[in-house]
């Protein structure tokens, strides 16, 4: 017989991996123009086939912090490669990312502590 906890555990590191490929790839598929709305977490979980609950609970039980933390860290990341490697607008980023200009800084500064311009100034190559 099976070692019912063993398997929890691999289903868990399972389901988390599932939702962080899945986030790279919805984000890709944002800024590529492939989709145009960003999912909320219980569109991500059906796509995963579990419940909100499950992922929310999973995610924090194996990383340590709510799923919707690496889902906006995730979207810092792909902003700052924005910022870093095209000369796109902020606006236009914000927008890519589905956020309100205005909305989107407040967003930004909250994690980085810096609006995006000074953020992009920083952190120019060269």
């Amino acid at each position: 017989m099976a070692d019912t906890g063993n398997n929890r555990i691999k289903r868990s590191e399972e389901i988390t991996s599932q939702y962080f490929v899945f986030l790279d790839k919805h984000i890709d598929d944002l800024v590529q123009g492939r989709v145009t709305e960003m999912m909320e977490l219980n569109e991500i979980a059906s796509e995963l086939c579990v419940s909100h609950k499950h992922l929310t609970d999973t995610i924090r039980q194996t990383m340590g912090a709510h799923p919707c933390h690496f889902y906006d860290q995730k979207i810092i990341e792909k902003a700052k490669q924005l910022l870093q490697e095209t000369d796109a607008s902020i606006a236009h980023i914000a927008m890519t990312l589905t956020y309100d200009p205005s909305n989107f800084s407040k967003f930004f500064k909250k994690y980085v502590r810096l609006t995006p311009d000074q953020w992009r100034k920083n952190n120019l190559p060269g």
